[in-house]
């Protein structure tokens, strides 16, 4: 039994291989698209935005208010002169530009508002979110003065002030008690990080996730192709030779799956190579974790094609379904884009799919860090699968 199995198995080895572009297919296009993929991400944080600063008051109010908005994370202040901000801004070299008037301390400390000038971009998103920066920064630079005038306010409701010097003297004190109290203010809102091996263990790595979505996609579809390999030998007749000898389906069957499985390890075990070594991806800390989820997916995904080649007529046929199945289950399955994405109806329709568990289990291993004892029921739902197509196949094959 383990002769014929051991034959039929590189037969197929042979036949799969008899056309050159096989090579194109087993390892030059998905390691192709594993680099492209996984080193397209976004940079590791977005950049400040410039935003273009005149000081023409040069007084304590004003410097205060550009310090505000220094203290802005996302805000790159640039102080100019106004003929060169004002070129600057023509020349589209920053979003937004901000003119302090002279006299703008002096007004307002006079209880009279005065106008700042914002120039800003058209159709410019991050223009918008300078203006927001600004009219905060602005905010929190006047909150004393209007804490002091509400305060002369008040005690002239109360009791008006003998004289102007008296109201002076009063809005003075209550302009530095404002300024003081504004300065001791606790916090309203605790900001708190957590531990770096916390952030570490869930951190999403790019190149992680698409060297183990890429592996399974481009595994994935040869697995399906197994089809074309019966179809091919039910169209040249060899199957009905089987028939004079003493070869039972499922020893037949057994040999397609150990053949199929045994190259689809070798490719997985190119990719993940190639992930180590030029792409810096970490496949976890049990070589047996990994070791299991690759050959429980691998059986279940050279089991499905197995029986799906009972069901196709046509190699051509076969070749197309493998094609198109193999891209839609592994899209389905968070191969290109994480779960997290899908609408929550698809996250919980899509553990239907050998894919998905495929995935889960890959990424628990690559981004999470977990063992052998959490991949187990990944890797068990693998195995059903695998047990489930394989009984299918070997009830619907037949030798024509």
């Amino acid at each position: 039994m383990f002769t014929k199995i051991a034959t039929i198995a590189w037969k197929d080895a042979l036949i799969r291989f008899s056309g050159r572009s096989e090579i194109l297919f087993f390892f030059v296009l998905p390691v192709v698209f594993t680099y492209l993929l996984g080193t397209s991400g976004v940079a590791d944080g977005p950049s400040a935005i410039p935003v273009l600063v005149v000081d023409e008051d040069h007084s304590a109010l004003s410097a205060g208010v550009v310090a505000a908005l220094e203290e802005a994370e996302a805000i790159e202040v640039r102080r100019l002169a106004r003929a060169e901000a004002e070129a600057e801004l023509a020349n589209e070299a920053a979003p937004a530009l901000l003119i302090i008037p002279a006299g703008f301390e002096a007004t307002l400390l006079g209880g009279r508002g005065v106008a700042v000038e914002l120039q800003q971009l058209p159709n410019n998103g991050d223009a918008q979110a300078a203006g927001q920066a600004v009219l905060a920064a602005i905010g929190r630079a006047s909150a004393a003065l209007e804490a002091a005038h509400n305060s002369v306010r008040e005690a002239e409701r109360v009791r008006p002030f003998a004289s102007a010097g008296e109201r002076e003297a009063y809005f003075n004190r209550s302009l530095e008690m404002a300024r003081q109290q504004l300065a001791e203010a606790p916090a309203l809102v605790a900001v708190t990080q957590p531990d770096q091996a916390t952030v570490q263990a869930n951190s999403f790595d790019l190149a992680a996730h698409q060297s183990a979505g890429q592996l399974i996609t481009w595994v994935f579809i040869p697995f399906l192709a197994t089809s074309g390999l019966l179809a091919f030998e039910r169209t040249q007749g060899t199957l009905r030779r089987l028939v004079i000898t003493p070869t039972p389906k499922a020893t037949f069957l057994l040999g397609t799956i150990t053949g199929q499985l045994g190259l689809g390890l070798v490719q997985m075990a190119l990719l993940v190579g190639f992930g180590t070594v030029v792409m810096g991806v970490n496949w976890g800390q049990s070589p047996a974790a990994l070791l299991l989820m690759l050959v429980a997916f691998g059986l279940a995904s050279v089991a499905l094609g197995t029986m799906l080649g009972t069901f196709v007529k046509t190699e051509s046929q076969a070749s197309s379904i493998s094609v198109m199945a193999g891209m839609a289950l592994a899209l389905l399955g968070g191969c290109w884009f994480p779960l997290e994405l899908f609408p929550e109806a698809a996250r919980t329709a899509v553990y239907a799919l050998p894919t998905t568990w495929a995935m889960q289990g890959l990424t628990d291993l690559v981004l999470r860090g977990r063992g052998l004892a959490d991949v187990l029921p990944e890797a068990g739902m693998l195995v059903g699968f695998a047990v489930v197509f394989f009984l299918v196949g070997v009830w619907r094959f037949r030798y024509e």
